[in-house]
C-alpha cells in the first residue's frame, strides 16, 4: 500500500508514506487507491481511500491535509484542518503534532521534508515549472519560520517520471533554459530531432543541494515504467485515457 524511505523512517516522531496505488476502493483507470480530490473518480470513493491513508499514517480522517495544487512556487504554514476552500499552492509545512500533509502527484515530484530536531515537517509538489520558480526553496523557507534549520532538513524524493520516460520537444526546452540557465546537463538527447530527455528527479536534487538542506534521497521510483504501482499523467496521455488517478506522499509529526 505504500513505500517508506529509511532517511525518514530512521526518526522517530515522524510517520511518513509514499502510497501506491494498490489498496483502496477505486477501479477502473482509477484502480484502485486514487486519492484525487480533483479527478473524476466517484467523491465516495476517494474519500475512502484517503480514510485508508489517513489510518495508515495513525491520524484522524480530516488531518490529512491537500492543498489545491498549481504548479506555483507557494508554501504554506498548516496549523489544522482547512476552514472552507483548500488554498491553492503547491508545498506546506507544519510543527503541529498529528497532521498529515499529503501532496498529489501522477508524474511530478512528491518530496517530503523533516528537521527531526526541531520537529518541523514539510511536503511539496514539485513539476518543472515548480521546481523552476522555486517550490522546493520556498518549503525550506516555511520550515525555518517554524524553527527548522536547514542543515539539519532531509528531503526524500518519492516516485515520479524518469528521465528515460520524459521526452520534451523545443519549446520545453527553450523555456527552461530560458528559466534555469546553468541547468542544461539535465538533458540528454532523444531519438526524435530536436527533442531531449528530461531528469526531473536530478533537478529537483540539484536544487535541493543548492538550497544547502543537510540530506536528499531519490528513492528512484519511476511512475511511468511501473504502472502496477504508480499512476501516470503521460502514460494515461499516452493511451488517449479521459483521466488518471493520483497518488499521495504524506508525513505527519507524532503527538
Amino acid at each position: 500500500m505504500f513505500i517508506q524511505a529509511p532517511a525518514l523512517a530512521s526518526h522517530s516522531g515522524i510517520r511518513h508514506a509514499f502510497f501506491t496505488r494498490q489498496g483502496g476502493v477505486s477501479d477502473g483507470i482509477y484502480a484502485s487507491l486514487n486519492g484525487g480530490i480533483g479527478s473524476s473518480d466517484e467523491p465516495a470513493k476517494v474519500q475512502e481511500n484517503r480514510r485508508r491513508m489517513a489510518e495508515a499514517l495513525a491520524v484522524k480522517h480530516d488531518a490529512l491535509i491537500s492543498v489545491y495544487q498549481v504548479h506555483s512556487p507557494d508554501a504554506v504554514i498548516v496549523e489544522g484542518p482547512w476552514r472552507g476552500d483548500r488554498p491553492k499552492a503547491d508545498a506546506m509545512v507544519t510543527a503541529t503534532p498529528g497532521l498529515a500533509l499529503g501532496i498529489t502527484t501522477a508524474d511530478c515530484g512528491p518530496v517530503l521534508f523533516a528537521d527531526p530536531a526541531a520537529r518541523v515537517i514539510g511536503a511539496a509538489h514539485a513539476g518543472w515549472r515548480g521546481a523552476v520558480t522555486g517550490v522546493l526553496e520556498s518549503t525550506v523557507a516555511a520550515m525555518e519560520r517554524l524553527g527548522a534549520r536547514r542543515e539539519n532538513i532531509v528531503a526524500v524524493l518519492g516516485p515520479t517520471i524518469s528521465q528515460k520516460a520524459y521526452e520534451v520537444g523545443p519549446d520545453f526546452i527553450r523555456r527552461f533554459t530560458d528559466e534555469a540557465p546553468g541547468y542544461e546537463r539535465f538533458f540528454t538527447a532523444a531519438e526524435r530531432p530536436d527533442h531531449a530527455m528530461f531528469d526531473l528527479p536530478g533537478f529537483i536534487g540539484a536544487r535541493l543541494e543548492a538550497a544547502g538542506i543537510g540530506a536528499f534521497t531519490d528513492l528512484g521510483l519511476c511512475t511511468y515504467s511501473d504502472e502496477e504501482r504508480f499512476f501516470s499523467y503521460r502514460r494515461t496521455t499516452h493511451r488517449k485515457e479521459p483521466d488518471y488517478g493520483r497518488l499521495i506522499s504524506a508525513i505527519a509529526l507524532t503527538p
